[in-house]
């Protein structure tokens, strides 16, 4: 068989006759080796015949748990004997803080998913992630995340902690040309924007605005050609590719030669599942977040308040 050939989810589902969410639970659990491409998990045709052969006569049509799956001994066997655990998101800090629960919490293996807030909390609901962060406006209560954590989550256990605060606002070509100082300036008659994908925090922040004063989104000249990231939606306004783009002020000087207007300060927070499996992991992450070492770490990058790091702020 080429190697060049591999699968989606869905057609892994299809070959096995399991739902998506199985194979989702296999591949989190570590027991189907996959990788990303783009926003899609594939799996190698090698991958998942090993799989098979290890797990001849098990019944696979439900859903596998982590206390009595037979096939979990194999995906632990995978991972030397570490729980897989997924932490969603796409800053920075969520990568130092994956190191730290690598070293400093037993029986994890921290592995990084790179999706939005929305999604994240999506992927959670559907038992895809442990670890989500999220920073999603309500525009009508000006509160984040709470609102969306509580909808979503409806009937579930779970621990809303703050990871940090950061400046959120417009990308602009250096010197403000065209005076853009405040979100009702976005309907600048001929306004070129740079925009993020559905789901994302910076995506519904925008949304949100264009609703509260009253614009509609097909003013704005490109809001349907998405970026994936802060960087790629500063990028484009650096080119002068746009005149606009929404997002956080650390990406501003990344890119440099676009001018940053601060508009808002975001909460950025971390959700977790409480369950008896998850509760040694959720108090090592607590113990993280409010240290010395960890707070640091994160001190060194400029535009982070860490005000209420550690804090939490709803616990169902």
């Amino acid at each position: 068989m080429s190697s060049d050939v591999s699968y989606t989810t869905e057609e892994i589902a299809k070959l096995l006759k399991i739902s998506k969410l199985t194979v989702y639970d296999l591949i989190k659990k570590g027991e189907l080796p996959s990788y990303r491409v783009g926003k899609q998990m594939r799996v190698d045709p090698a991958d998942l015949e090993a799989y098979k052969q290890r797990n001849k006569g098990i019944q696979l049509n439900e859903r596998p748990t982590l206390t009595d799956s037979p096939a979990l001994t194999h995906g632990q066997a995978s991972f030397s004997g570490l729980r897989p655990l997924v932490i969603t998101g796409q800053d920075l800090s969520l990568d130092i803080l994956a190191k730290y629960m690598e070293k400093k919490t037993d029986g994890i293996r921290p592995l990084r998913a790179y999706v939005g807030s929305l999604d994240s909390l999506i992927s959670m609901y559907r038992g895809e992630s442990d670890i989500v962060s999220t920073h999603l406006l309500d525009g009508d209560t000006g509160e984040y995340n709470l609102p969306y954590i509580k909808k979503l989550l409806i009937g579930s256990s779970y621990i809303v902690v703050n990871l940090l605060a950061r400046n959120a606002g417009f990308y602009v070509k250096q010197g403000n040309p065209l005076k853009l100082h405040g979100w009702s300036d976005l309907g600048t008659e001929g306004l070129r924007i740079s925009n993020r994908e559905k789901g994302s925090g910076a995506r519904v922040l925008l949304d949100e605005q264009l609703r509260l004063h009253g614009l509609k989104p097909d003013q704005l000249e490109g809001y349907e050609q998405e970026q994936s990231n802060h960087l790629g939606v500063a990028s484009k306004v650096a080119a002068g590719e746009a005149d606009v783009g929404i997002g956080i002020e650390k990406a501003a000087s990344i890119v440099g030669n676009i001018d940053f207007i601060p508009l808002i300060k975001e909460r950025y927070d971390l959700v977790m599942l409480k369950t008896a499996s998850n509760q040694a992991w959720i108090q090592s992450l607590l113990q993280i977040l409010r240290s010395d070492d960890f707070k640091k770490e994160l001190q060194a990058i400029s535009g982070y308040d860490l005000t209420r790091t550690g804090e939490i702020l709803l616990e169902t």
